[in-house]
């Protein structure tokens, strides 16, 4: 019963299985990004999700047999990677696809051709499962395979039924597996034991549709959806223990363990659960980042954010005290470069990427180590909700990172209690805002019998005739309304543009005879659109025919803006880096927004170098080419595509030739030099990894240039300089105030002094200590520590404590004397962090001299009343 496989490397085992298929009439794709078409799906979870428009109906299928090595991403396992065997985060997926071409007979045939012949797997070690009420399956493999029945196992719906949700496409799976302890016998064959079998093929054949009730029909089209993961191929075929230990991943393990300088085969399982971990993650935050993902704190950045984090925590676990990601980086981009080629173009955006990550990391890191370990100090049954959320809101430390600490240590995290704490935070932010519902889809859906979609004239004309299909105040249905009332109206057509892309809706007019409606926004709902405004003369009655006319003067800003954010992101890629993308925009009459992936801040120098780029595109007159074409033809054309953006099968092209093409449904001037001018006004980081530059262009421009002429103006009266003179005033006066804050300070410090000698009499000796807790109004943080020193100093052998009140603010500082500290086991540090806590704050420092603050000044006598009766305790 002993096999012993030829051994192939990972790459050997991806190539012969691509040309098997090939061999056999499948166009061998490319593998889909990791960043998924798909609006509904995070990331890349399956070999088959690059084709499942295909195979739900939603696009014609280009070849009817193809073959994948799809890289994917599975996060929902997380907590077991590097401790099975098999779990990975990143993994690929070697497929083959049949689009209502060959079906069940010709799968199985291929995949135990592929496994037994091409692999060499021996038939005695394989076992194969199938649906339970899939006959036809278990016949084939039985009749027509040749397997024993008994090596035929049928399994439930949960095992073996690939669905693609509540309702549509489905069918029954067979599935293969290697069988690593044949010596076992085959009367008790149990899948479910991994340490004896791996499932490595899975064959999906797509037969029904399920309606809502639940009833199964056959399709008139069958498909055929298969997955072997290549991992797990190359755990059997190079005879290792697991998938880590392949050649896959295992040069990166190594190259993580040369790091922190220990032998894999000689470390124990927590060590070799640390380094899979880092083997595993280091793979997934490569692609991810190759593929254009960037750290954050929501979707998929904060997937990428975790796995970094996960990476940084084992390598310090292993004793790697410095940053070290971007070496192992280094092994995972040379493993797959040959395949996935952007992993080393895009070389310099991963590591920075990593580098970044890593150093804001260590920093949250030593933070919040430092007070969790302070909690794990008092043995805790577990812990609470408050001190998770407190970890996570003030220190920046993840929930889950806090789960595993916690499990590390034998305790649980109370969840229900941070969820709890999440919400009451969610609660206080959103008391602070404003919010306004515009949405009336509940009325329109009532109303949808008998409105249709919108048809949008605007491209081509400002203002036409159009029905009045639907009159709506406060989101319900009126027949008509009169002079003064704010109402939506649904008309046939319109030349207003609704909000969408960025870019805000069109002002203008509504009229019919003696009626006039001012409209001050459009927004679409589905394919309706609705003009929200004001009826500002006369009754309007639904079924009547006004004359729309959108505010041309709006209209032309709005375009002027649009253009010049195209502009913008042309200038952006030429000169920052041609991966940047873009991450949100908005387009307003007044100024234009641009949201982007961009690791860093511009510099000065790039921001003039892109606002004089687009302003030479401007001068240089480039005609507007709008056209609608295919949506694949616009991608091979270069066609820019907003990210995660849903588009249709066709789209609309805007180009100004040699300078920038984007697919885009807003307004737009015909050509460049309409714009002006255009003029960066800021730019901002808003979150990790995303800028923002504000500007304006065209007539915005001088409204911008002549308020701050206004400015400029003004500041010359008040200091009676002239413009040019205004920079070194400034200065001038900025050191004089400097000058007179030192010295103010400098005067502050003395007073206090003054005031804290007075203080001495009032010292209280407890044993061999003397105890001194006092406020000192008026004093600042700084004043307040040098008072503490020198009281301290002058009392010997004691602990001072001090604080001070002000705008509502609180200051505090201890000071403690050696012996306090090596006798008494207290801290300057963490006591007066913990005071600072009952003043709504926090706070530390040496164990001899400490400050901390607060919000609740209030709060202030309670607080030195509690670190008086502690210190007098803890001397005792």
């Amino acid at each position: 019963m002993s096999f012993s496989p030829q051994f192939l490397s990972g790459r050997d085992i991806r190539q012969k299985f691509l040309t098997f298929y090939a061999a056999r009439h499948h166009k061998i794709m490319p593998s889909a990004s990791l960043v998924p078409e798909d609006p509904t799906v995070l990331l890349t979870i399956a070999g088959m999700l690059p084709f499942k428009p295909i195979f739900l109906g939603q696009r014609p299928r280009e070849v009817p047999r193809a073959t994948t090595s799809q890289k994917c991403i599975r996060t929902n396992d997380i907590e077991n990677v590097g401790r099975t065997a098999r779990h990975h985060t990143f993994f690929e997926m070697l497929g083959n696809f049949s689009f209502g071409d060959y079906f069940k007979e010709q799968a199985i045939a291929w995949g135990w051709e592929l496994s037994t012949e091409v692999f060499g797997l021996p038939p005695d070690r394989l076992v194969v499962s199938v649906f339970e009420e899939d006959d036809e399956a278990f016949a084939i493999w039985r009749d027509q395979i040749g397997i024993p029945a008994h090596r035929i196992q049928r399994m439930g719906e949960a095992d073996n039924f690939w669905k693609s949700g509540p309702t549509g496409p489905c069918g029954p799976c067979s599935e293969i597996y290697y069988d690593f302890h044949p010596e076992l016998g085959d009367k008790q064959i149990d899948l479910e034991d991994d340490s004896r079998f791996i499932e490595f093929y899975n064959l999906v054949f797509m037969q029904y549709n399920r309606d809502a009730d639940g009833n199964l029909t056959p399709l008139e089209n069958q498909n055929i959806d298969t997955g072997m993961g290549l991992e797990r191929m190359a755990q059997i075929l190079q005879s290792v223990p697991n998938n880590y230990e392949t050649d896959l991943i295992f040069p990166i393990i190594k190259t993580a363990a040369d790091i922190a300088g220990i032998d894999y085969a000689k470390s124990d399982d927590k060590t070799k659960v640390s380094l899979k971990v880092i083997g595993d993650h280091v793979r997934a935050v490569v692609h991810l980042i190759a593929d254009g993902v960037t750290a954050s704190n929501i979707g998929r950045g904060y997937i990428l954010r975790r796995l970094i984090r996960r990476v940084v925590r084992h390598g310090r676990l292993i004793g790697i005290g410095e940053e070290f990601t971007t070496k192992v980086a280094e092994t995972a981009i040379a493993l797959s470069e040959e395949v996935y080629p952007n992993t080393r173009d895009r070389e310099s955006v991963i590591k920075a990427e990593l580098r970044r990550e890593e150093s804001r990391f260590l920093e949250t890191l030593e933070r919040g180590e430092k007070l969790l370990s302070e909690i794990l100090d008092k043995k805790p049954k577990q812990i609470s909700g408050r001190d998770a959320f407190v970890l996570y809101d003030t220190y920046g430390f993840p929930l889950e990172l806090t789960q595993e600490i916690a499990e590390e240590n034998g305790l649980t995290v109370d969840v229900d209690g941070f969820e709890a704490e999440m919400e009451e935070q969610r609660k206080r932010s959103q008391a602070a805002h404003e919010t306004i519902d515009l949405t009336v889809q509940g009325s329109l859906d009532k109303l949808a019998e008998h409105i249709h979609a919108t048809s949008f004239l605007g491209y081509d004309f400002p203002d036409s005739e159009a029905t009045v299909e639907a009159v709506l105040i406060a989101g319900k249905s009126v027949s008509e309304a009169a002079a003064g009332s704010e109402v939506q109206i649904v008309l046939d057509q319109t030349p207003f543009y609704a909000e969408s892309g960025g870019q805000i809706g069109d002002r203008g007019y509504l009229t019919s005879g003696d009626v006039i409606i001012r409209v001050e926004d459009v927004k679409k709902e589905s394919d309706i659109f609705i003009h929200f405004g004001r009826v500002e003369r006369g009754t309007l009655t639904s079924g009547v025919t006004v004359n729309a006319r959108i505010d041309r003067a709006c209209r032309r800003r709005a375009q002027a803006n649009h253009t010049a954010t195209h502009l913008l992101q042309a200038a952006l890629k030429l000169i920052v880096g041609s991966e940047i993308s873009q991450a949100g925009s908005l387009v307003a009459f007044d100024r234009l927004r641009f949201d982007f992936n961009c690791p860093r801040s511009l510099t000065a120098e790039e921001l003039q170098q892109v606002e004089d780029q687009v302003n030479s595109w401007i001068a240089e007159a480039h005609p507007a080419a709008v056209a609608e074409m295919p949506l694949e033809e616009a991608k091979n054309k270069g066609a820019i595509a907003m990210f995660g953006e849903k588009y249709a099968d066709v789209v609309r092209v805007v180009d100004y030739s040699g300078v920038s093409m984007e697919l885009c449904g807003g307004t737009h001037v015909t050509n460049t030099a309409e714009i002006g001018l255009f003029k960066i006004v800021s730019e901002t980081g808003i979150a990790s990894g995303i800028r923002r530059i504000e500007a304006v262009a065209g007539q915005s421009v001088l409204d911008y240039l002549n308020v701050r002429d206004g400015v400029v103006k003004e500041l010359g009266d008040r200091f009676k300089a002239k413009p040019e003179e205004l920079p070194d005033r400034i200065t001038n006066l900025q050191s004089e105030l400097k000058a007179a804050q030192k010295q103010l300070e400098a005067v502050k410090g003395e007073l206090a002094i003054a005031k804290s000698d007075q203080l001495l009499s009032t010292a209280e000796a407890v044993g061999d200590f003397k105890v001194l807790v006092a406020e000192l109004p008026g004093a600042d943080a700084e004043s307040l520590k040098t008072a503490a020193e020198r009281l301290q100093q002058k009392l010997g052998e004691s602990a001072v404590v001090l604080g001070a009140g002000s705008d509502g603010k609180v200051s505090l500082v201890a000071a403690f004397s050696p012996l306090v500290i090596k006798d008494k086991k207290l801290q300057a540090g963490k006591f007066i962090g913990a005071i600072a806590k009952l003043c709504g704050g926090g706070g530390g420092g040496r164990p001899n001299l400490a400050q901390a603050g607060g919000r609740d000044a209030d709060k202030l006598p309670e607080a030195l009343e509690a670190a008086k009766s502690q210190l007098i305790d803890g001397l005792k």
